[in-house]
């Protein structure tokens, strides 16, 4: 498996328009736009940082994953996204090493990448993404 860099920061907010506020009017962060992923049930905004971004998630849906992580957990960081060479070979790769994974076969994310997800059971309770773009 080739990763090629951190591609995003993951981070669960009530509200994009809040978080906006401080990503880009404090920090100074270039606001990309939003998306919304009616698959994940989540809005996307993306602020770039060097080579990597930060990515705001808002949940459109009570019952989707980001609203059960704030739920659990609060606001804040709720993944680590890697950019991978091939994600279908990552996947491979991983699945026989013993890693447990929540998607056994990438899907569409944001801005039309594809995503994975590992469980936080096998990562030492991080979720990591994988990406291709």
């Amino acid at each position: 498996m080739q990763i090629l860099k951190i591609d995003h920061l993951g981070i669960a907010v009530n509200s994009i328009d809040d978080g906006k506020n401080f990503w880009s009017d404090v920090l100074g962060l270039p606001f990309e736009g939003a998306e919304t992923v009616e698959a994940q049930k989540v809005t996307t905004a993306f602020f770039p940082v060097g080579e990597s971004e930060v990515e705001l998630l808002e949940s459109t849906s009570p019952d989707g994953p980001v609203a059960k992580y704030i739920e659990k957990r609060g606001q804040g960081i709720q993944h680590v996204a890697f950019r991978v060479a091939n994600i279908e070979e990552a996947l491979a790769e991983l699945k026989a090493k013993g890693i447990r994974l929540i998607d056994e076969k990438p899907r569409m994310g944001a801005g039309g990448a594809k995503i994975a997800f590992l469980h936080p059971k096998a990562t030492n309770g991080v979720l990591v993404e994988l990406c291709e773009r």
